[in-house]
């Protein structure tokens, strides 16, 4: 009889392991894939890679689909395929060996003799392995050995006998590892070398597409957003769905059933309990329960929940077996959240009102630790109400119910919050959540509560002072008050000397909100050097989420004063930089669209590419809150109503120009824009004296109101009133060339009515120098029928060809055509958006794919279509690309 160790002990008897029992079959059979499995092509594929690497890691939690994954992948190779199903019992090198031996021979996979058998359960002889490695690495063909459920073997021995059989055995092994822990290998070496093939718990999940292929194959069809919405909440666990989806199939009705599916009565929840939490001692199933409440937790946070002190290794070690405790770096951890929520059914049953306990000492300790919004989160759930308002109030946090990536989640935290509920912390998180949804009236009211409790308390502290000036900065411009807002704002810079800097200096927001609604109030006043200090000191400051609202509305509203000053560039500088803040942070809607997009419009409206700015009117329109502040409102009619005065439709733009605006106060630039609205459009209707009652009353308030109030004189004939209009503005008026151009084509008027034609080029070439930088054309377009004629001939015909005029034919004039000999003023230059609309034609893409690709509604492609198609000539997409060709533009 052979002997194999140097103690000429006896091996076990044929089909018994070194203890004499015998081998279990069932552990070298592939396990038999259900009629509903589904083969998952992707981890197949990344499965075939084990072929060509000495080790393979399918390495997942309970239930993630590892064991079967690997069988239907072994049940498809052409080689046959030694597979042993490890056991507890197998901590014994002899019996472990004995057993993976005889997986060999059961797979077919011949044995040399000289190996021989254990003869021993405590041992194997070191000549067993070694002669076992040399018949493996001698054989002209690969072993493929899967070991599954290997996290049952936890000897160290065992672990160092495989890698010693592993790397002697070079090419002629494949060992396959399917385990919810790490293995003793050492993983390192072969993950540096390239050695080794890899698939965890992430790549298990299954994809939306895979999971509704699996709840096909049980007979389920459910929306897209149904499977999404159960994937999202079991985070593709394969057991979960399959569990779920044998449940749904007892219900008549699937899609119900995923949106009332209770996971703590349920064969998930058993599976969970049975597979993961009963495995545990008693003290890490009472820290899973007590953690449960928690979205993350790192060791000092789980210790202060349980009063214990060794949760760091009890946490790593879950980590390790795959128990559903997911490492996210730094010391955090997170349960997989329908663990998390077996668990918490699970401890209401155990311990009744344990968990508001648990969840009211983990937002202190969150708060203590800088963790505020955690701690806001678990303090709301406790329904410990006066906790997180105070902390909301007393760590300045107020501005964040307004901004930042979580604003929107942070500010409905507090719908539960009962009106029983009082106090001025209160009555100040009421305001801001009413005054962030535009609820002006709920909103005013709360703020009014909040400022009588404070001012009867005699011992409020400063932050809770601070937000209320805060909220009355914003009240103040919202109703249009800048008294009321210059007032808030001093009581708040005397508050912040009360504040520790490093609170302030871990909350900017709050000052950033602050001075935008102070200075949206100062531009409202018409105090735009003011203002332009206020809006600035933000805009300057370092880009951030929580600095992206107030960003964005400063850079909007310093956009619409250098519009208002004549600057038309400037303002599409800053009104584009608003436009990328609000994409890069993906602003809520509830902010609407702001006044980046109408200065835009305005600018396009300046440019006569009228096409442009009606698509940002419109969709400015769809994002439009039901509250805004006065200066938004009035500056949509401003530019509604040019826009419709640019199309001819002077009866529209005269409405639009009287369109009321409420407000505490009037605006002084609101009420210089309508009139100079009102006195344009009664221009072009030809009725200079009802222009002249229009802009009368503002003709002393600005270069632009002298401008506009000359040209109206002009049209009356009394032209030496008119240029003593111009000449009376002041020498270092800061205008911009939307103002200059038009004065200096009112000069070239009255010069050319008064017969000196040479006077008269030359003005009309200097505005075109001045407005060919900003593509100016609403001030030639506006100008009447006398400009034509200039435009041919000399200096003039020179600086506007290519931007202003081309070839003879009809000249445009506002609203009308009128037959002369001179070039027809067009549009020929397209905008930037309208080049990148034309070069995606040119490359065949769709409507719908250019609208994707340029992140804008399919709408606002058909617009920009429109416009390019309009001004190339043409009426297909053909047409236009040839067109583009031959003019150079592609």
């Amino acid at each position: 009889m052979a002997v194999t160790d140097e103690t000429d002990a006896e091996p076990a008897p044929a089909g018994a392991d070194p203890t004499g029992d015998p081998l279990l079959r069932t552990r070298f059979a592939l396990p038999r894939r259900p009629a509903t499995f589904l083969r998952r092509p992707r981890l197949v594929r990344h499965l075939d890679q084990a072929l060509h690497t000495p080790l393979t890691l399918v390495n997942g939690s309970a239930g993630a689909g590892k064991t079967l994954l690997v069988a239907d992948w072994a049940a498809g190779l052409r080689e046959p395929v030694a597979w042993l199903t490890a056991d507890t019992a197998d901590q014994a090198p002899g019996v472990f060996w004995a057993y993976l031996l005889e997986a060999l021979r059961a797979a077919g996979i011949p044995v040399a003799a000289e190996v021989g058998c254990p003869a021993e359960a405590g041992r194997v002889d070191p000549r067993t392995l070694t002669r076992l490695a040399a018949d493996l690495e001698r054989r002209d063909h690969t072993t493929v050995v899967v070991l599954d459920e290997l996290d049952r073997v936890t000897s160290p021995e065992i672990a160092r006998q495989l890698q010693f059989v592993l790397h002697h055995a070079g090419h002629g092994l494949r060992l396959l590892l399917v385990t919810r822990t790490e293995p003793l290998l050492p993983l390192h070496r072969y993950r540096a070398s390239g050695e080794m093939t890899e698939i965890r718990d992430a790549e298990l999940a299954f994809t939306t597409d895979e999971a509704g292929a699996l709840l096909s194959h049980h007979g389920l069809q459910l929306p897209t957003g149904a499977v999404q919405a159960l994937v999202e909440r079991t985070q593709g666990w394969a057991a979960g769905l399959r569990l779920w989806a044998l449940a749904a199939q007892r219900d008549t009705d699937p899609g119900t059933y995923a949106k009332q599916f209770e996971t703590n009565h349920s064969t998930v929840a058993d599976f969970l309990l049975a597979e993961v939490l009963d495995r545990q001692t008693p003290g890490t199933q009472d820290l899973l329960l007590r953690i449960s409440v928690l979205d993350r937790f790192c060791p000092d946070l789980v210790n202060a929940l349980t009063r214990r002190t060794d949760a760091e290794p009890v946490l790593a070690s879950l980590h390790r077996e795959n128990a559903f405790v997911h490492y996210l770096g730094h010391s955090w951890y997170s349960l997989h959240p329908l663990f998390a929520e077996i668990l918490r059914a699970h401890l209401r049953e155990r311990r009744p009102g344990l968990e508001p306990e648990l969840r009211g000492r983990a937002a202190r300790w969150l708060r203590e630790s800088g963790a505020l919004r955690d701690a806001l989160v678990q303090g709301a759930a406790a329904d410990d109400w006066e906790f997180t308002v105070r902390a909301v109030v007393d760590d300045l946090a107020l501005g964040r119910l307004f901004t930042g990536l979580r604003s929107e989640d942070l500010s409905a935290l507090f719908t539960r919050m009962s009106p029983e509920v009082t106090g001025p912390a209160a009555d100040l998180v009421r305001a801001a959540r009413d005054l962030g949804r535009c609820d002006l009236a709920h909103g005013l009211t709360h703020l009014r509560h909040a400022g009588e409790d404070l001012a009867q308390g005699s011992g409020e502290p400063a932050p809770a002072q601070l937000g209320f000036a805060l909220l009355d900065t914003l009240a103040a411009r919202l109703t249009g008050s800048p008294a009321r807002a210059e007032r808030a704002a001093e009581q708040a810079r005397l508050l912040r000397q009360r504040i520790p800097a490093r609170l302030l200096d871990a909350h900017p927001e709050l000052t950033a909100l602050l001075l935008t609604h102070l200075g949206s109030a100062r531009l409202w006043a018409g105090r735009f050097d003011d203002a332009r200090t206020a809006l600035s000191a933000v805009a300057g400051q370092p880009d951030g989420a929580v600095m992206a609202l107030p960003r964005w509305e400063a850079l909007g509203h310093l956009a619409l004063i250098d519009y208002l000053n004549g600057w038309p560039g400037r303002a599409e500088h800053k009104a584009l930089a608003a436009a990328g803040q609000a994409e890069r942070y993906s602003l809520p809607q509830r902010s609407g669209a702001g006044l980046g997009p109408l200065v835009l419009a305005a600018v396009h409206i300046e440019r006569d590419e009228l096409d442009e700015a009606q698509a940002l009117l419109d969709d400015e329109a769809v994002t439009r809150p039901a509250v805004e502040d006065p200066v938004v409102r009035a500056g949509r009619a401003v530019v509604r109503g040019r826009l419709l005065l640019a199309r001819g439709d002077t009866r529209a733009a005269l409405a639009a120009a009287v369109e009321p605006v409420t407000a505490d106060v009037g605006s002084p630039w609101a009420q210089e824009q309508s009139a100079l609205l009102a006195s344009a459009a009664h221009l072009a209707q030809g009725q200079p004296d009802l222009a002249r009652e229009d802009v009368e009353r503002v003709a002393h308030h600005r270069t632009a109101c002298a401008v506009e109030a000359a040209r109206v004189r002009l049209a009356a004939g009394r032209t030496d009133e008119a240029l003593g209009l111009l000449d009376g503005l002041p020498e270092d008026a800061r205008c911009g060339p939307a103002v200059t151009v038009r004065a200096t084509l009112v000069r070239a008027q009255a010069a050319h009515q008064a017969g000196d034609h040479a006077a008269a080029g030359r003005l009309v070439a200097r505005a075109l120098l001045d407005g060919r930088r900003e593509r100016l054309r609403r001030p030639f377009l506006e100008a009447g029928p006398w400009l034509g004629p200039l435009l041919c001939t000399g200096r003039p015909r020179e600086l506007a060809g290519g931007w202003l005029v081309r070839g003879p034919g009809r000249y445009r004039v506002a609203g009308r055509a009128t037959p002369v000999p001179a070039p027809e003023l067009v549009v020929e230059d397209l905008s930037a958006r309208e080049r990148d609309v034309l070069h995606r034609l040119a490359d065949m893409l769709s409507t719908e794919e250019i609208a994707a690709d340029l992140h804008v509604s399919v709408n606002t492609v058909k617009t920009h279509l429109k416009s390019v198609y309009r001004k190339l000539g043409v009426s297909r997409r053909a047409e236009a690309v040839r067109r583009a060709r031959d003019e150079g533009l592609l």
